[in-house]
């Protein structure tokens, strides 16, 4: 019988990478290398989070996939592959400008459509995300601007402190700003279309590839200005719930504060992701006790519906079907 489980971090070197998993959350990273992502729970084509804690110790998560999918997702549809990505991302440099496909442009493009939402856990002063165009930036303004020194000047920049929250559907202009780290919950894809890069080198010493044209056919042209997600929580049964995303096609994420000392029914149903961002969380289900702290995720298969959650001022994300 499937248990709640955790998951061995997978480092990822990025040109734009830091070492701030390491105070931040006590991540073992790789020695000498600037980290830019921790992948938290993935199963993607030679890369599959192995799992930690209990007697299924050892195997990853595409064996989980191949061998035990009703009992862990339940009755989500999937295309083979676990669903979502859960990732933590820090940024010591801007992430390059880019956007990922809707569904149907994907398809045309030969790529995977991708939507994602961020909460920043961390951000130092003067910390800003980018999300969309600004006021009066047309496609054919947007155009002129690619290549040039303003470029900049067009993207519409946000903003944030810790707690902040962003909502990224598929067709939104976007790069994570520097002085930021995120929990970064996506559908399962790595399909991504840069637009600029800063004019700096990749880990190789080379500019990195551009894909201007695929960018062009997927950016929204007609959102402009998106905003942060309201901080507005909702309280029942022993926690208060606060909305981050909801898209159909890819998954609900909530971000939800413990409010008792008492163990509560984890909320939600099915297969669900958690991620803890602030104190401590206790989850016990199917035989399986886990203490979590920040940074710390966990996957609760759809056979374990009635887990237990404990948690006194603890704060948590949770991954959900929409």
């Amino acid at each position: 019988m499937l248990y709640p489980l955790t998951f061995e971090p997978i480092f990822q070197e990025r040109v734009w990478g830091g070492r701030r998993l390491e105070t931040l959350f006590d991540k073992s990273l790789p020695p000498g290398q600037s980290i830019g992502e921790s992948w938290e729970i993935a199963d993607r084509p030679g890369t599959a989070s192995v799992i930690a804690n209990g007697p299924l110790a050892g195997h990853d998560l595409r064996w989980l996939m191949q061998n035990h999918t009703d009992a862990l997702l339940g009755e989500l549809p999937h295309n083979g592959r676990f669903p979502w990505l859960a990732k933590i991302l820090d940024a010591q440099s801007d992430l390059s400008v880019q956007v990922h496909p809707p569904a149907a442009v994907a398809e045309q493009l030969d790529g995977e459509p991708k939507t994602e939402a961020w909460f920043v856990s961390h951000a130092e002063a003067d910390a800003r995300l980018i999300a969309g165009l600004r006021p009066g930036v047309s496609r054919e303004k947007f155009e002129a601007l690619i290549g040039t020194v303003d470029f900049p000047l067009g993207l519409n920049e946000l903003p944030v402190t810790a707690g902040d929250a962003l909502f990224l559907p598929s067709g939104r202009l976007h790069a994570l700003g520097a002085g930021t780290v995120v929990f970064e919950i996506q559908q399962n894809s790595d399909t991504t279309y840069r637009v600029y890069d800063w004019n700096r080198p990749g880990l190789d010493g080379q500019p990195r590839e551009l894909h201007l044209a695929e960018a062009l056919q997927c950016i929204d042209f007609d959102e402009v200005k998106p905003r942060l997600h309201a901080r507005e929580y909702q309280s029942a049964n022993g926690h208060a719930t606060r909305l981050i995303a909801l898209a159909p096609e890819a998954f609900r994420l909530d971000h939800i504060r413990m409010e008792t000392d008492a163990a509560i029914v984890l909320p939600g149903e099915g297969v669900r992701l958690v991620a803890v961002t602030d104190g401590r969380l206790t989850l016990n289900g199917a035989g399986e006790t886990l203490a979590l702290g920040p940074g710390q995720f966990a996957l609760v298969p759809a056979i374990a519906e009635t887990t237990a959650a404990r948690g006194v001022d603890a704060q948590f994300l949770l991954t959900q079907a929409a």
